[in-house]
C-alpha cells in the first residue's frame, strides 16, 4: 500500500510546518509521493531531494476555472520549482456549458505541457459532478490525449467510489492509470478501490492506511 499512496495535504490551513511534516512522513514510510499546494513546491522539493518520494502539486485547484494559458504557466512554474507530478483540474464550467472543443483543447494542452518535460500528468475530472453523458465524453477525450493518470476528484466535492473506479477502468485506455482521491480514510476502503482498478491513492490519511 505504501507505494500507492500520494500523501496529501491541500486544506487551506496548510503551513510550512505541515508541509515539512508531510514530507518527513512520506520519506519515513516510503510513500510514492507527496501532494501539496503550489505555494510550497520549492520547499517540498528541498525536503525530498535525494529521496525516492515524488513531488506532486495541484493546478487550477479546485474548480479548474483558470484559462488554459494560466494553467500552462502554473504547470511550468511548478515544474521549474521541482514538481514531478501535476494534478490538473478539468474546467468544470466548460464541461457544464457543453463546450467540448474547449475542454478537449484545454486538456490536450496541459497534458502535452507536462509530457514535453518528462513529468507525470493527472487530470482531475470530478466524477461526482458529472452526468453520464459528460463522463462518457470526458473519458473519450482522455483516451484520445492519453494523460498518465485520470484522477477521480479534488476531494472538495464527492470522494472516490468503487463504482467510479470500475467505470474508469472499464472504459479508459489500458495505458492510462487511475488515481482515486477524496474521502479515503481507512485501509479497507483503499483496498476496495485498488481491487476495483485504482493505481494510486490520494489521501491525507496515509498513516492510517498503512497501520
Amino acid at each position: 500500500m505504501n507505494k500507492l499512496i500520494d500523501h496529501t495535504y491541500l486544506a487551506p490551513d496548510c503551513t510550512v510546518a505541515i508541509v515539512d511534516r508531510i514530507c518527513s512522513e512520506a520519506i519515513t514510510n516510503a510513500f510514492q509521493a507527496v501532494c501539496i499546494p503550489p505555494f510550497f513546491v520549492g520547499r517540498a522539493a528541498k525536503n525530498l531531494a535525494g529521496t525516492k518520494v515524488k513531488l506532486a502539486t495541484v493546478v487550477a485547484f479546485p474548480y479548474g476555472y483558470a484559462e488554459t494559458a494560466v494553467k500552462v504557466q502554473e504547470i511550468r512554474r511548478a515544474m521549474d520549482e521541482g514538481a514531478d507530478e501535476l494534478d490538473i483540474v478539468i474546467n468544470l464550467s466548460a464541461v457544464k456549458s457543453g463546450d467540448w472543443a474547449y475542454v478537449t483543447t484545454d486538456l490536450a494542452t496541459v497534458a502535452t505541457t507536462v509530457r514535453l518535460r518528462g513529468k507525470v500528468s493527472k487530470l482531475i475530472i470530478e466524477m461526482s459532478e458529472l452526468t453520464n453523458d459528460e463522463r462518457e465524453k470526458i473519458v473519450a477525450i482522455c483516451n484520445e490525449i492519453k494523460p498518465n493518470f485520470v484522477k477521480t476528484s479534488t476531494g472538495t466535492k464527492g470522494g472516490a467510489t468503487v463504482e467510479d473506479i470500475r467505470y474508469l477502468r472499464a472504459n479508459l485506455h489500458p495505458d492510462i492509470k487511475i488515481k482515486a482521491s477524496g474521502g479515503i480514510r481507512t485501509k479497507s476502503s483503499a483496498n476496495a478501490l485498488v481491487e476495483a482498478g485504482a493505481d494510486r491513492i490520494g489521501t491525507s490519511s496515509g498513516l492510517a492506511l498503512i497501520r
